[in-house]
């Protein structure tokens, strides 16, 4: 009785082995073929997830290879390359090259650079000169001498004359009269000539009123020669310059206060510069700068001037004055010159300003976050360094950041952020519809009805809505 009991369990347990390796094996083999042979759903692009399509092939809008996706959720190793955070945008080498993308590192440096801005030759406000008329009268005689000639000291430009000046060049002449007088009494040790004191105050006091009227200094010493009246009275220019502005014609009557020449001595001339406001810092007084000539090889040196810039509304920028020793008359008013501002900087991080997108609002640059993924960063700025830019905040040293074609990348992420914003819609009441018919109720109602179905086409996208 024990052993048949023995040889049944024995039986027994031989038969669960046999049956339990069996469905190991057909569990096995069943997991392995649904592995290796998984349902795919459709497929997407790996740039932009939201389109999808039912048939593999390539995508219209970037011409890569669609990904499956398949009914477990899971995505190839290329689509689950997605980006990392909003607008960021992956671009193989092959498009960065024909982008024109190049990257480099955020460095921290220190050095020197030119502030190159533009100026204009103004005439020195303190070495212009005016020749008003201090009298009526008419205008005899006008030299050559035209707007922009240049002209010598004391040479005549034009003459007048004026009725009402001969009774003060009449008592000039009495005046130089009794100087003689008075000097002889004086040498002869006579009472007269203690009254020297008052004939000297008296002829200083009709020179003055000659320099009024408009007579030179030379004319009156050659009056003083000759002791005889003349007829008209020159004028002559005060020093060596170019004239200005010339208001003089033959037979011209003119009233008193009327401007003649206007002259002025560019032996030095003032620089007007135009300068942002975030470059006014680096202008100091008396700091050094170097003046050209557009297309010619001719500079000068100049010296900032101690008169603060002054603030033009019109063209929002700071007018600076830089004084300059004119050497030859090379420089003339209103010519246009180059102006170079040596400026050193401490140490900073800075970085190309190509590099920097300014939308107004803020400050973009793309950083390379992996082999061809760029992600947008906004960052803060301060200084300019000639071409480069300080960055205060949203950067760090040894960073890589898109320096050029970041103009091509940023219209890829607003792309590719704007396909995302929409999600495919389906229908769930047809499709809820479609999958209680059987194939032959579907094929009696296309007959019956004479419905058309719409083919679906693979490589249009889904309709979407939007994401509020």
């Amino acid at each position: 009785m024990k052993k048949s009991s023995y040889t049944l369990l024995l039986l027994l347990f031989a038969t669960g082995t046999f049956f339990a390796g069996s469905w190991y094996n057909q569990h096995k083999a069943s997991a392995n073929t649904s592995a290796n042979a998984r349902k795919v759903l459709y497929y997407v692009d790996p740039m932009h997830p939201a389109y999808k399509s039912q048939k593999p092939g390539i995508a219209p809008d970037c011409g890569m290879q669609l990904e499956p996706v398949y009914a477990d959720g899971r995505l190839t190793a290329a689509a689950l390359q997605s980006p990392l955070s909003p607008g960021s945008v992956r671009i193989d080498s092959a498009r960065q090259q024909l982008f024109g993308v190049r990257v480099a590192p955020v460095e921290q440096t220190s050095g020197d650079f030119k502030i190159r801005l533009l100026g204009r030759v103004a005439p020195d406000e303190a070495r212009i000169y005016k020749l008003n008329a201090g009298i009526e009268g008419y205008i005899q005689d006008v030299s050559t001498a035209t707007t922009g000639s240049f002209v010598r000291k004391d040479q005549v430009l034009a003459s007048f004359s004026a009725p009402s000046a001969s009774m003060p060049l009449q008592t000039f002449v009495l005046n130089l009269g009794a100087e003689d007088r008075f000097k002889k009494s004086a040498a002869d040790g006579t009472v007269e000539g203690q009254s020297m004191a008052s004939v000297n105050a008296n002829l200083q006091l009709r020179t003055q009123q000659l320099q009024n009227l408009g007579m030179s200094a030379l004319q009156m010493e050659e009056i003083r020669g000759t002791r005889q009246i003349p007829d008209t009275i020159k004028i002559v220019s005060p020093v060596d310059g170019f004239v200005l502005s010339r208001s003089v014609s033959p037979g011209q009557k003119f009233e008193r206060d009327t401007e003649w020449f206007r002259i002025a001595d560019l032996h030095r001339v003032w620089i007007v510069a135009d300068l942002f406001e975030s470059d006014a810092q680096y202008l100091k007084p008396g700091a050094q700068v170097r003046v050209s000539l557009p297309d010619q090889n001719a500079a000068f040196s100049g010296r900032v001037s101690n008169v603060l810039p002054q603030f033009d509304a019109a063209t929002r920028t700071l007018k600076a004055r830089i004084e300059v020793e004119n050497n030859g008359y090379a420089l003339r008013p209103d010519m246009v010159v180059n102006v170079e501002l040596p400026v050193a900087f401490s140490r900073a991080m800075a970085v190309p300003a190509d590099a920097i997108l300014d939308s107004g609002l803020k400050k973009t640059v793309f950083v390379e976050r992996g082999e061809g993924l760029f992600s947008p960063r906004t960052v803060e700025t301060g200084r300019h360094f000639g071409d480069r830019v300080e960055i205060v905040k949203g950067l760090q040293a040894g960073e890589k950041i898109v320096v050029s074609g970041n103009f091509l990348i940023s219209s890829e992420s607003r792309l590719q952020e704007a396909a995302e914003t929409y999600v495919p819609v389906a229908n769930p009441q047809t499709n809820t519809e479609a999958s209680k018919q059987t194939p032959s109720e579907l094929k009696k109602s296309d007959s019956g009805n004479r419905i058309q179905s719409v083919p679906t086409t693979s490589s249009v996208p889904h309709p979407g809505r939007r994401r509020g």
